[in-house]
């Protein structure tokens, strides 16, 4: 289960101190605010979970009398009639209104937001309150009339409201102050902020996908920055001041931008590219979300649902699906120890997955629950995280979310390099912050998927670039010349890099990948696992490159995907992945070396991309103290089983349904138990 979020504990603490009492049940229960005229109100409308929470935190750390709260109260002089959700009074006869407040559902729309301010203003004029606001999840907006007239909506922006009648407070969130500071949030809280901000950033389509993304990842810089550099006792910068414009919000972001890309050039590049306007809103979103202390699953799920969008068109080529990273990583095992790199890293899945794989690791060594393990579970995954995980990619853009995908996940950025994988090494050290262990024979696994089937032509520069490459001895004409042997056939074409690579060379790029894989590895024990075109495995012209490989690796298995595996993401070609280690100087192949086969034909997902596993078990259970009810499905394809989490949601009216709150593979099953099984006594197998 997700943790509970700030809100859902609160209102267990007022049902506890008999502020919220609950009855009835499934749609027919209902919720009473006590000391509000024991007013009753349907508890599975969303917006009535949104109105608890908010009145729970007006009496416990607001510091309001819950007897001088109003809810549905009346609102005179509105056409057609209205109510207002919440009104805190400041007499016990409650005749001086003092916050108006409108509550509404997590996840709604900016627009919807826009229109509940207009209505939280009209209500405030019309009961005379000199405070007026809207809550929605962790959105917050609150105005202030003490000094403004009933038509004014920018300059008396608070940042909260004020504790028990005082005066609002300057900033809204204090590091390390008891209801002050940032809090950690649940799955469905982060995903509606995303969701948000994505909208506020896409203005309607004045931006694309990639462009909204791109400005969302310099924003998000920023806030993770924040959080850990502003000192204890101290405000954070990312949020809005009271009574701060949209332009000076801006400039503070955009000068904490300006001082992290001077610290980390390479991370981001131009300025922040967005309006003052559209970044209150945005800050408005995530200002009180505490990214690093949100859980990696919490946050890698959301930042999962933003990228969707990003991988639709023109870079859905470079998209690995998440089964085939997961089944890759399975079946290597990386250990926290292990070096890992990715030469053609993408937006970053095999590293991030390798990561999970090392946390998950840790959950099992040093249960989180246990305090005194909770600093060597830390350490376990972060340093793995910080120090051992590398990636190189030449697409500027890809690079960046590469970046930011590790920013989000707990930072292992620094290690992500700009570059062409295939330049000299001496090159691609230059551009790394690592140097030393950026280098040939450093690494214990590879994972990767290089881009396929480039055909490109001879340049005056391409043959002292091709005599790094030992496999160009073992390479026929057909395979070196200009017209495309049969190892293309049906492959798309590799825009990524494409022209570097056609300027210089004209050996098809996932041959050279091969060799580059081999030189990262290191000496006889390094291992990896690499999705190459069946091509390479069955072409009478390639027999070169498949000699080259039997010499400097084992080939310990080969798995055969489907045609489609690929086909969603705008790439037809058929492939498989090798697992490959990587040979000593002094070890020589055996003729009876034995190779794990076998094909997938489920791998969990069919050709428009839609889940095709079986459904091997579903538990559903009941919390009857907080009516919370999970579900735990087991799930089935030919690679591996997973274990798939959720609670029931209703944050959109409309549609309530099951919320996927964990995913993980079950260890040693499928594809991936019977490789396992076959190295411990490796004999010829087939599946």
């Amino acid at each position: 289960m997700t943790p509970e979020s700030e809100g859902e504990q609160l209102i267990k603490k007022a049902e506890a101190e008999g502020y919220l009492r609950f009855a009835g049940e499934g749609k027919n229960q209902r919720v009473y605010y006590i000391h509000s005229g024991n007013r009753s109100e349907k508890w599975s409308d969303p917006e009535e979970k949104v109105r608890a929470a908010f009145y729970a935190e007006l009496v416990f750390n607001y510091e309001y009398a819950a007897q001088r709260i109003g809810i549905e109260i009346i609102v005179p002089r509105r056409t057609p009639s209205d109510r207002a959700d919440i009104v805190v009074y400041e007499d016990d006869e409650l005749t001086k209104p003092f916050i108006v407040i409108e509550c509404k559902r997590d996840g709604i729309s900016q627009a919807e937001f826009n229109q509940a301010i207009e209505q939280s203003r009209g209500n405030r004029a019309s009961l005379g309150a000199p405070f007026a606001g809207v809550v929605s999840g962790i959105t917050r907006h609150f105005l202030d009339y003490t000094n403004y007239g009933a038509e004014e909506k920018e300059k008396n922006i608070i940042s909260d409201l004020p504790i028990r009648y005082g005066k609002p407070p300057e900033f809204r969130f204090v590091k390390g102050e008891r209801n002050k500071d940032l809090k950690r949030v649940s799955r469905d809280e982060l995903r509606s902020a995303i969701r948000r901000c994505h909208q506020t950033l896409w203005e309607g389509g004045k931006r694309s996908p990639i462009a909204a993304f791109g400005e969302f990842s310099k924003i998000i810089f920023v806030k993770i920055r924040d959080e850990i550099n502003t000192d204890e006792h101290k405000p954070y910068s990312f949020q809005r001041k009271t009574s701060e414009t949209p332009e000076m919000l801006a400039d503070r972001v955009y000068s904490l931008y300006n001082i992290e890309k001077r610290d980390e050039p390479e991370v981001f590049k131009g300025s922040i590219e967005v309006q003052p306007r559209v970044m209150a809103q945005v800050v408005e979103h995530i200002a009180a979300i505490n990214f690093n202390k949100t859980e990696l699953d919490t946050k890698g799920v959301a930042f999962e649902e933003f990228m969707g969008g990003f991988f639709k068109g023109d870079f859905g080529q470079y998209f690995t699906p998440r089964e085939i990273i997961a089944f890759c990583v399975q079946m290597l095992q990386p250990s926290n120890k292990d070096l890992v790199i990715d030469p053609a890293c993408g937006s970053g899945g095999f590293l991030l997955y390798a990561l999970d794989y090392v946390r998950d690791t840790a959950d099992r060594k040093f249960p989180r629950h246990k305090t005194d393990q909770q600093l060597e579970h830390f350490r376990h995954w972060h340093n793995f995280a910080e120090k051992n995980l590398f990636g190189i990619e030449i697409n500027e853009e890809l690079m960046r979310v590469a970046k930011m995908n590790m920013i989000v996940h707990d930072d292992g950025h620094a290690n992500i390099t700009g570059h062409d994988a295939l330049d000299f090494i001496g090159e691609i050290k230059k551009d790394s912050k690592d140097k030393e262990r950026m280098d040939y024979g450093k690494f214990d696994l590879v994972l990767t998927n290089p881009p396929f089937g480039s055909v490109v032509k001879a340049s005056e520069n391409a043959e002292n670039f091709l005599k790094q490459f030992e496999l160009l001895k073992y390479l026929n004409k057909s395979t070196t010349g200009t017209t495309p042997d049969e190892s293309a056939s049906g492959e798309f074409s590799a825009t990524r890099g494409a022209k570097a690579v056609k300027q210089r060379a004209s050996v098809k790029t996932e041959i050279l990948f091969l060799e580059r894989v081999f030189h990262f590895l290191r000496e006889g024990t390094g291992r990896a696992s690499v999705v190459v075109p069946d091509g390479i495995l069955t072409n009478a012209s390639l027999q070169g490159v498949r000699d080259w490989l039997m010499k400097r690796f084992e080939i310990q298995a080969v798995v055969s995907l489907p045609q489609f595996a690929f086909q969603h993401y705008d790439a037809g070609v058929k492939a498989s992945v090798i697992f490959l280690r990587k040979r000593a100087t002094d070890e020589t192949p055996s003729d009876d070396e034995a190779i794990f086969m076998a094909q997938a034909a489920n791998i969990g997902y069919g050709t428009t991309g839609s889940p095709t596993f079986d459904k091997i078990s579903e538990q559903i259970i009941k919390d009857d103290k907080s009516n919370n009810v999970s579900k735990t499905v087991i799930l089935r394809c030919d690679l591996f089983d997973y274990r798939v989490e959720f609670e029931w949601s209703e944050a959109d009216p409309k549609r309530p349904d099951w919320s996927e709150t964990h995913r993980e593979v079950i260890p040693d099953t499928g594809i991936v138990a019977q490789f396992h099984q076959f190295l411990k006594n490796p004999e010829p197998f087939f599946v």
